[in-house]
């Protein structure tokens, strides 16, 4: 898989990101979320890379050739999740009907004094967990997190509760470790991405198999969760339309060992599980499927 995300730019702009935030907040999100239409539209007509990579993703997942209009309903899905960003990030939770699985494992854990590994991917929302769990729950968490994508949005979107960057692990910081052996040896749950690399971590990358064809996944959540003994979570926020976001967790391990003489056979293993579940649970919602680029180098 190619770390082509990394080079795309972003084709907003702080005006018109600082417009939406504003309408969103004074205006109500039946008003921002009209705004989602044009640029859906946008993207459609406008975002040549954006909608080859949609259609190639559908095709897998749907089983079919994918119209435009499938295009359509999966760029406005992602543009949804991005309004609301602004009302999880402000606290304006009784705008959005967020649902908790009966078992919150993270937390679980936590008050058992354990630390934990989220593994999230770019499916669904992950600002339910960052924003809303926190608050909630309240479930101590640090997200290990590569922000310079899209410096725009996050600086649009931080502004909004610059106390959340509290949160925040940088992931390319040189204390990075450091701070999430820290973390998770106080009971947080840490969370990080698991379905893309990096470019200047592409050698630490394993081989899986995802929709019918192979995907270079990382190797590094696996390695961490294996080097601090914690169980691995895997997490997701999906977004189920309207205003309703459901939450899931499932252990992926309560305990990860790496063979010494197998060692990579071995993270090749764990990442494979991550991908059966990451595509069970895509399959049952395919438009949350946020990877808009080449995944499956399919060019």
């Amino acid at each position: 898989m190619t770390p082509s995300w990394q080079s795309q730019q972003e084709r907003s702009t702080p005006l018109a990101l600082n417009s939406i935030r504003w309408i969103a907040l004074h205006l109500g999100r039946r008003a921002a979320r009209l705004l989602l239409y044009p640029i859906t539209l946008y993207f459609l007509l406008f975002g040549p890379a954006q909608r080859k990579a949609s259609l190639n993703y559908l095709k897998r997942v749907l089983n079919r050739e994918p119209t435009w209009l499938d295009a359509g309903r999966h760029i406005f899905c992602f543009a949804s999740t991005i309004l609301d960003r602004v009302y999880l990030m402000s606290g304006q939770f009784h705008r959005l009907d967020i649902r908790f699985p009966n078992d919150n494992i993270p937390l679980r854990y936590s008050r058992q004094g354990r630390g934990s590994i989220l593994l999230g991917s770019h499916v669904g929302s992950y600002e339910v967990l960052r924003s809303y769990a926190v608050k909630k729950c309240p479930l101590p968490i640090k997200i290990l997190m590569y922000e310079q994508h899209n410096p725009m949005i996050v600086e649009v979107l931080n502004a909004l509760n610059p106390s959340l960057s509290q949160m925040m692990i940088p992931l390319n910081s040189v204390d990075s470790m450091l701070k999430v052996k820290e973390a998770v040896e106080q009971g947080f749950a840490v969370g990080l991405l698991g379905d893309r690399i990096m470019e200047n971590k592409a050698r630490k990358k394993v081989r899986c198999n995802l929709l019918g064809a192979e995907v270079d996944l990382p190797s590094a959540p696996i390695v961490i969760a294996a080097s601090l003994k914690v169980p691995v979570i895997v997490f997701f926020g999906l977004y189920r339309g309207g205003n309703r976001y459901e939450l899931h967790f499932e252990v992926l391990a309560e305990n990860i060992e790496l063979d010494k003489t197998n060692r990579q056979q071995d993270l090749q293993r764990w990442m494979q599980k991550y991908a059966d579940i990451l595509e069970r649970i895509i399959r049952s919602a395919p438009y949350n499927w946020f990877n808009f680029y080449d995944y499956w180098e399919d060019e």
